[in-house]
């Protein structure tokens, strides 16, 4: 695959990994609402998207943009739906 479909390919993925964390939406409205949702996978997926990010900014000769892009949103509602949880 040459370079320009890489790209391509990246900046997709990106946006469906974004799709998948906004996806704790929902969990958080019923974890305010009372109707606490598991509070596990939102922490691991917390976790996992603060590593990819550090990995991304951290990645020489250049930053992976891609993967910052993709797992900063995992941070915010992976932590959000987590602390709603308990």
């Amino acid at each position: 695959m040459d370079e320009k479909m890489m790209q391509i390919l990246g900046w997709v993925a990106t946006v469906t990994a974004m799709a998948m964390y906004f996806s704790y939406i929902p969990q958080i409205t019923h974890n305010i609402h009372g109707d606490k949702g598991d509070w596990l996978q939102p922490l691991v997926a917390a976790v996992n998207c603060t590593l990819w990010v550090i990995y991304g900014f951290a990645k020489k000769p250049k930053k992976d943009w891609p993967i910052v892009v993709a797992n900063s949103p995992g941070i915010f509602f992976g932590f959000f739906a987590f602390f709603t949880a308990l």
